[in-house]
């Protein structure tokens, strides 16, 4: 099972928001996952941002891959 820490979209239309899920790869966007550890507003200036770095933390550990956004975000907040 590979697992990834990717972004699912939420929000209306032209107004998105996303949360910080980790899920396994084979789901869709914004299908079934495994644990919600954030959430990522693009809308507002600056970007709202709020991640549990511990669990993120974790689930780095244990081998999940972030995306390539997710990756730039959890580095801003000093994960990886």
């Amino acid at each position: 099972m590979a697992v990834k820490i990717r972004l699912r979209r939420m929000g209306a239309k032209k107004a998105p928001f996303y949360r910080i899920v980790v899920a396994d790869s084979r789901f869709p966007r914004d299908g079934r996952f495994i644990e919600e550890i954030g959430y990522y507003n693009p809308m507002t200036t600056p970007a709202d941002i709020k991640l549990d770095t511990d669990k993120a933390k974790k689930w780095i550990s244990n081998g999940a891959q972030p995306t390539d956004t997710v990756r730039d975000i959890l580095k801003n907040n000093g994960v990886i």
